[in-house]
């Protein structure tokens, strides 16, 4: 038998389960093992989202650029204009506000034109903007096909100017001179007297024509001034070789600008009715300076240069 009092000890229970055993400073945490399985998931999770951030911000990138496409190929797109009766490249210029006036105008179209930038008619096409830089070799050939076109339609205009000066040369001179519209006739003649001129007499002579008639330079010369003259209207004044001045006044557009070299017969604008007016008609002058003021008889003038006036 067993000693009295004495008992044995149950032997304590082993637990198999895994623990970490983190110190803190004397006690003991116990804590279960995060296994590799659990990291592994949360690496991935984190990689997804980044991946997920980098292709919206891509998809972003894509809509932006999609978007600001059509502006700028809107930017960097021509347009093409039709010249019509009364047009010329000054006025053309201003109503399209090309950048650079009628001189970048003429410069974008002068295959098309020709020399002589006055010299436009009524159907050519003109490009207006500037055009975009080829980026392919099927754009170059585009451009070789248009550039062959553009010769055939220069050609065709360079052999209208020739039939209009072959016109002009029934009412030119040997002298150099020649009639400034055709087959007009005189209206109000030089030095008739009105109060409603402010020198209380008519300071040139007026060609009666219809607006939209051609006005030509009576001789070569150079352009003083072309714009707007008060109660003359659109007005053109032109220096000549022998120092006198002729000037076109009431038009309807003009076709030259200040500075200017123009050559007997030259087209230098359209008649009109601008300005003090009751009706359309060319006011024509000669001066000795190009102010008002300076005139001398116009038909006595062009006669002396051998010009038929009737």
């Amino acid at each position: 038998m067993p000693a009295k009092g004495k008992h044995r000890r149950p032997k304590s229970q082993r637990f198999t389960r895994s623990i970490a055993v983190a110190g803190t400073g004397g006690a003991a945490l116990a804590l279960p093992l995060m296994g590799a399985t659990g990291a592994h998931a949360a690496t991935s999770a984190s990689t997804a989202s980044t991946v997920s951030t980098a292709s919206e911000k891509a998809a972003t990138a894509a809509e932006k650029a999609a978007t600001s496409a059509p502006a700028a190929a809107e930017k960097t797109a021509t347009k093409t204009y039709a010249v019509k009766a009364g047009d010329s490249l000054s006025k053309i210029a201003g109503d399209q506000s090309v950048s650079g006036g009628w001189k970048k105008l003429y410069s974008d179209n002068r295959k098309a034109v020709g020399e002589d930038p006055a010299l436009i008619h009524p159907g050519l096409k003109l490009t207006i903007g500037k055009k975009a830089a080829a980026s392919s070799s099927a754009t170059k050939s585009s451009k070789s096909t248009k550039s062959s076109k553009a010769s055939e339609s220069s050609a065709k205009t360079a052999a209208e100017p020739t039939a209009k000066a072959d016109d002009t040369a029934a009412s030119s001179s040997s002298s150099g001179y020649a009639l400034p519209v055709e087959g007009a006739t005189i209206g109000t003649g030089y030095k008739v007297a009105g109060s409603m001129w402010s020198s209380g007499y008519h300071t040139g002579v007026d060609f009666v024509v219809p607006t939209g008639t051609t006005v030509k330079s009576v001789a070569a010369g150079t352009v003083v001034s072309a714009g707007w003259g008060g109660a003359y209207g659109n007005q053109v004044v032109i220096q000549h070789a022998d120092g006198q001045y002729s000037q076109y006044a009431h038009l309807s557009s003009l076709s030259v600008s200040a500075g200017q070299t123009v050559t007997e017969g030259q087209q230098i604008g359209l008649s009109g009715a601008t300005g003090n007016v009751t009706g359309p008609h060319l006011h024509f002058e000669i001066r000795t300076t190009p102010d008002y003021g300076s005139d001398v008889d116009p038909v006595a003038y062009l006669r002396s240069h051998g010009v038929t006036v009737g």
